[in-house]
């Protein structure tokens, strides 16, 4: 099997050149205890086998400062791609992602729309904010995926956004954090469901988004990832270790996910664990 990584963090150990400037003022709990360098995590890539991986800037450690990730990126280009955090709301949100897409290496961008904490600020009046038009032009118009950290409940903004834009490629962080309450016919899952029609829309299958199913009363986790599969198909859902603000090695975390979706046919996995993501992020194909 060959392993794409979406969703991985690093955090430079020299803050005098990367000053630590986290969004909402509060360093998250993981960097401060338990951060992993690009060097750290490259032996971590190689020790779980993953060959590629997606370097998710660290926004609660350096707010939209890329600096650290883009570095990075220069320094291992045939290992990592890189996902940016510009403030979508700014006047200078389009120039700032030419900047780091265009110069400075990075793939993707990433945008909080309703945050595993309170303590991370999220912007304006959500996706469907109107200052935020130019740069949903900007993404859609040079297919840059746009990895959206939300609830489930939110679904209804991200769908104004998809309405104007529908050809975006969107990568839900955490599974859009799907809410599974209400017995075994789960119909709060039809939230997110409404976002299949989109071809564009995946679901990012990770740590966070397994243990969240697994606390709500009654869930069958497995059986909710079924559902997920058949709603937007296997091709749109890829996995992410969310290493190192999950807890455990790399390698457990990649054994964890992998383990709930045994029950996918060979070139579905296959396609979960790495292609479906070196295909989104167009880099070369993972077989």
């Amino acid at each position: 099997m060959r392993y794409f990584d979406t969703h991985t963090h690093a955090v430079s150990n020299d803050p005098d050149t990367y000053p630590v400037k986290p969004l909402g003022g509060t360093r998250s709990e993981w960097s401060r205890t338990r951060p992993v360098d690009i060097t750290g995590l490259i032996r971590h890539l190689d020790t779980a086998g993953v060959e590629r991986a997606a370097l998710v800037h660290a926004s609660t450690v350096y707010g939209f400062d890329n600096r650290y990730a883009a570095d990075a990126l220069a320094k291992f280009p045939d290992r990592l791609v890189g996902v940016c955090a510009v403030d979508f709301l700014s006047d200078s949100a389009v120039p700032e992602l030419r900047h780091w897409i265009e110069e400075r290496g990075f793939s993707g961008v990433r945008i909080r729309v309703s945050d595993g904490t309170t303590k991370v600020p999220t912007p304006g009046s959500g996706l469907s904010d109107d200052r935020m038009a130019a740069v949903w032009e900007y993404v859609e118009s040079r297919g840059v995926p746009v990895c959206i950290q939300m609830h489930s409940k939110d679904t209804d903004k991200l769908l104004q956004v998809l309405d104007t834009h529908p050809t975006l490629t969107v990568l839900l962080d955490h599974a859009g954090r799907p809410d599974a309450t209400g017995g075994p016919t789960y119909p709060k899952l039809g939230e997110l469901g409404q976002l299949a029609r989109f071809a564009g829309v995946h679901l990012k299958i990770t740590p966070p988004a397994l243990r969240r199913l697994g606390d709500q009363e009654g869930v069958d986790v497995e059986e909710v990832l079924r559902r997920l599969a058949a709603t937007f198909g296997a091709g749109h859902l890829m996995w992410g270790s969310n290493f190192p603000a999950s807890e455990g090695s790399l390698q457990e975390l990649r054994d964890s996910i992998e383990g709930r979706l045994s029950w996918m046919s060979p070139d579905e996995l296959a396609g979960v664990l790495g292609g479906n993501a070196a295909r989104v992020y167009g880099t070369p194909p993972i077989r």
